[in-house]
């Protein structure tokens, strides 16, 4: 049933110590994938590899992802999101080290779909989780959480500014993983037990019932804006830089300004967007958000400005920044850690396979009509989510959240 967001005269010491402890599992993630991020050239120059095998190697976090998400739906179902998110934070952290450990290309390989499984089990089970602390604290949070991750990336970065070059990349990485794996054992510790836990009887006809629940589709279309979503973040981040040295002829380091101003953006989205949810709630702020972008990328992709253009990145980063993490909150009321694993399953294909796209589309018509596609996933959003949102709302009345509210169990 919604109930309204402040119902609780007294504070959930056990919610408030979980919101913490989730807001720590994301915050390492973020800064596990900085750490592997800033050292990406090193480990090439290490191995010798050219940029096709260094591409095949990059694939493999990403397959490995797709790999473990379908999974992790039906293990949140089985033995709690708690449990589950707690497991993969530990291995998804201790999983940060192989790959820079690997002698070769295959092993390489290796190392980083291990990785890439790892961080999309940690991906659904701690997104369920935030769906069930949303739940015991009757109030958004899960914006709030997508924050951390980006803030733990603007802390990994800078942690790497300071120490790539001066000191060995496995040093880095062991330091990282200390103490990533220490946080994530300690967090773990406060996570919260899934709510409305099934009956015994319940329980039993879950463990025989099929592993993989079928796609409704409420999930599949939520899926694809999620993947449109995504796909749009994946431009911003891998080519904004790009467009600005090569279109706009920014030169140096000053071509990375409207990447910039396109994390910050999205990482304040973020930290406030929880206020905006309660405000406008998850309809309204996924296909506004969705409209800023759309036009913020047509700002930048018109002009030759580079300031017009930092702004309509900034916006593009504005608008995205509560899309994805609205996304999975919705889905997770309304169809729990599985429908949260279809739709993560479907959506990360758009960081998967939208930035190669992009790059292909731009090797034949130019980086500013490619970038475009960006664009138009945007304005899809903002056309398809009204439906998007009344499936959900059909699926489960009782438990969606609506501007003002948020679910409680039934």
């Amino acid at each position: 049933m919604t109930v309204p967001t402040s119902p609780k005269p007294t504070q959930d010491r056990p919610g408030e110590a979980a919101r913490r402890a989730l807001s720590v599992i994301f915050l390492i993630n973020g800064a596990l994938f900085a750490t592997w991020a800033v050292n990406i050239p090193g480990v090439r120059d290490h191995l010798n590899l050219n940029e096709a095998q260094l591409g095949a190697a990059l694939l493999a976090v990403g397959l490995g992802s797709l790999c473990s998400m379908t999974l992790t739906g039906t293990w949140t179902a089985r033995y709690g999101s708690h449990r589950v998110t707690w497991m993969a934070a530990v291995l998804c952290m201790l999983s940060l080290l192989p790959p820079f450990l690997a002698p070769s290309l295959p092993t390489l390989i290796a190392a980083l779909a291990v990785l890439g499984a790892a961080n999309g089990s940690m991906d659904v089970a701690m997104n369920a989780q935030g769906v069930t602390v949303e739940q015991r604290l009757a109030r958004p949070v899960m914006s709030r959480l997508h924050a951390y991750f980006s803030l733990g990336g603007v802390i990994g970065a800078a942690l790497g500014t300071l120490l790539v070059g001066r000191f060995p990349m496995t040093t880095h990485a062991l330091l990282v993983t200390v103490v990533t794996v220490a946080a994530a054992l300690l967090a773990g510790r406060a996570l919260l037990p899934d709510q409305a836990a099934p009956t015994a009887p319940a329980a039993a006809a879950s463990t025989a019932a099929p592993r993989r629940a079928p796609l409704s589709v409420a999930a599949a279309l939520l899926g694809l804006l999620c993947f449109l979503g995504m796909l749009s973040e994946g431009a911003n981040y891998d080519w904004a830089a790009l467009y600005f040295r090569d279109i706009l002829n920014v030169p140096g380091g000053q071509a990375g300004l409207g990447y910039a101003a396109f994390v910050t953006t999205m990482t304040l989205g973020r930290w406030f967007g929880d206020r905006l949810r309660v405000r406008l709630g998850d309809e309204t702020t996924v296909r506004g958000g969705a409209l800023i972008t759309a036009l913020g990328l047509a700002l930048a992709l018109m002009t030759r400005n580079p300031i017009l253009a930092a702004l309509g990145f900034a916006l593009s980063g504005l608008g995205l920044s509560n899309v994805v993490p609205v996304m999975y909150g919705a889905v997770g009321h309304a169809l729990g850690g599985r429908g949260i694993a279809q739709v993560a399953s479907i959506g990360y294909g758009g960081f998967l396979l939208g930035p190669p796209a992009i790059g292909f589309i731009a090797a034949h018509t130019g980086l500013t009509a490619a970038l475009g596609l960006a664009l138009a996933g945007a304005a899809l959003i903002t056309l398809l989510g009204g439906r998007a949102f009344a499936l959900i709302r059909a699926a489960a009345p009782d438990r969606t959240p609506e501007a003002g509210h948020v679910t409680s169990t039934p």
